[in-house]
């Protein structure tokens, strides 16, 4: 029997390439994002892939995407917690608008995600399932300007934690994948040059995104009696170890 996953923020970037890879594996797929033409876009030549348009901050809309999963399926394999947006700002300058619209999708989108994956797996026979959530680089250090995102991915590392101990009563296993500059949409604006912490403009490397989608293969591939609880995946020279 094909495995099942539900993979967030599937409508471009890191999402669409492991939603992608994750498809071309044979599983069957839930693509959820807020916009439905590009969550086609992602579907586009696969018949294992069911697009569920979902804003993840949205409790009833994520109830219902988990629906949607466990009536066209039956089951739940793998949770890729992906969805995350990037307001910049820093503590004197970030609205509290665009800090609680960070903390609605990237903190509370997960933990909205997480609950119904949960659910669904410690019901479903056989009982279990994997959850892999998206920390991000930012979940061990933070780039100038960005304290929202900053502070969100530092509770996700906590979620990942407390998710991966309660879970272990319904034989839910929870990982996180850290990830720096792979090239995406989001990262085309670092050829240009971004701020570092030393008031300079830099390019920054980036590396091949269908990496990421390797690592959150290999993850998800491991049996349930096995996890990877953090895996850290950058571009080599990326400014994050030592001085740069």
């Amino acid at each position: 029997m094909a495995k099942t996953a539900v993979v967030t923020g599937a409508g471009s970037g890191i999402g669409r390439a492991v939603a992608r890879a994750l498809l071309e594996d044979g599983y069957q797929v839930a693509l959820a994002g807020r916009r439905a033409s590009a969550l086609e876009e992602t579907a586009e030549g696969f018949e294992n892939a069911l697009a569920v348009p979902t804003d993840v901050a949205d409790e009833q809309a994520v109830e219902a995407l988990f629906a949607a999963v466990r009536d066209r399926w039956g089951r739940l394999d793998l949770l890729f917690n992906n969805a995350g947006i990037a307001a910049g700002g820093t503590v004197a300058e970030l609205s509290v608008e665009d800090w609680k619209r960070t903390v609605d999708v990237n903190l509370t989108g997960m933990f909205l995600c997480a609950r119904q994956a949960v659910r669904l797996m410690k019901d479903q026979d056989p009982r279990g399932g994997r959850i892999v959530n998206n920390g991000s680089i930012s979940a061990h250090a933070p780039r100038p300007a960005s304290v929202a995102y900053t502070a969100t991915k530092h509770a996700v590392t906590g979620l990942t934690r407390s998710i991966s101990l309660d879970g272990r009563a319904w034989n839910v296993a929870c990982g996180q994948i850290d990830i720096g500059n792979a090239a995406t949409e989001m990262t085309e604006r670092m050829a240009a040059g971004i701020p570092q912490a030393d008031g300079r403009i830099l390019a920054e490397p980036t590396f091949d995104v269908r990496h990421v989608a390797d690592a959150v293969r290999y993850m998800a591939g491991l049996p349930l009696e096995a996890n990877v609880q953090f895996l850290t995946v950058t571009a080599t020279t990326m400014p994050f170890i030592g001085r740069g």
